[in-house]
């Protein structure tokens, strides 16, 4: 059997930035899981004490706080400040991009819909920078309930899928007489998504490799699914199974942005000793 790595999988920008932090900030706090995968969390409090709590609301008595890459709400720094905790932002700035555009645009009095999961720390870090209500949605029929103003500006969390944005947009815009739209999904997240489509066409089983909480994983997994049916979802090696690879010619690998290259070749090891590959290289 065959294994094909995606042209594009693993860490992006923003998570290599946020990891970097965390090591160069030992013996602090993350607010939030830092990133969405529990073995590189983990990895982070065994070997330089990078404790994490839920929220901001738990941030007692800690003098040295780091922000997720997903940030956190608005009211959430107010009280860090308050608090005078030290804080480090990890904030990606492909997340800082949509905060900043939300605040700006409700300033000017536009309506702000925004792409995304209303239950996702990115998006509830988004809509808080809002001068008033920001309607969010995952679903175009969603759309059909919502009485929109004049003015509208539309966002999309970082790691939605570009066609499925397309789709919210091109509802809004007859229906409204000024619409501003803003490309706010990460260049990587929409490379990784083209890569795993691609692969997903070549192989008969694919392993995507990521936290089961994190969005762009989710993404890539969905993706994979949709043209190779034989598609899987792991957190790390110890989740495959022998069966899966019974009778298969090209098995492809893809992993989402949090997923550290340490897991990933961990994951291509353990299907090469399933399946008996010699490594000659």
């Amino acid at each position: 059997m065959e294994i094909r790595l995606a042209k594009s999988y693993g860490f992006c920008f923003g998570v290599k930035r946020a990891i970097k932090i965390a090591e160069e900030s030992p013996n602090s706090t993350t607010i939030g899981p830092l990133i969405h995968n529990n073995e590189e969390i983990n990895r982070l409090k065994n070997s330089f004490n990078v404790d994490t709590i839920k929220d901001y609301t738990e941030a007692k008595d800690i003098k040295k706080a780091i922000i997720r890459t997903h940030g956190i709400t608005k009211e959430g720094f107010k009280t860090l400040r308050e608090k005078n905790v030290n804080i480090i932002d990890a904030t990606c700035p492909f997340v800082s991009k949509p905060q900043n555009i939300c605040e700006e645009m409700s300033k000017k009095g536009y309506q702000v819909v925004m792409f995304g999961d209303i239950n996702h720390p990115e998006v509830k870090g988004v809509i808080s920078y809002a001068q008033g209500d920001v309607a969010v949605v995952l679903d175009v029929n969603e759309l059909k309930n919502i009485k929109f103003h004049s003015k509208v500006a539309v966002i999309s969390q970082t790691t939605r899928k570009f066609e499925d944005y397309t789709k919210i947009v091109n509802y809004i815009i007859p229906k409204v007489k000024e619409t501003r739209v803003f490309n706010t999904i990460c260049n990587a997240t929409f490379e990784n998504q083209e890569a795993v489509r691609e692969l997903s066409l070549e192989c008969d089983v694919v392993i995507i490799v990521g936290g089961k909480n994190s969005s762009n994983t989710k993404q890539l997994y969905t993706i994979a699914k949709s043209n190779c049916f034989e598609s899987y979802l792991i957190e790390n090696e110890n989740e495959l199974k022998k069966e899966w690879f019974l009778d298969k010619k090209i098995c492809g690998i893809s992993a989402g942005a949090s997923t550290p290259d340490w897991i990933i070749q961990k994951v291509v090891e353990k299907i090469k000793e399933i399946n008996g590959i010699i490594d000659n290289s």
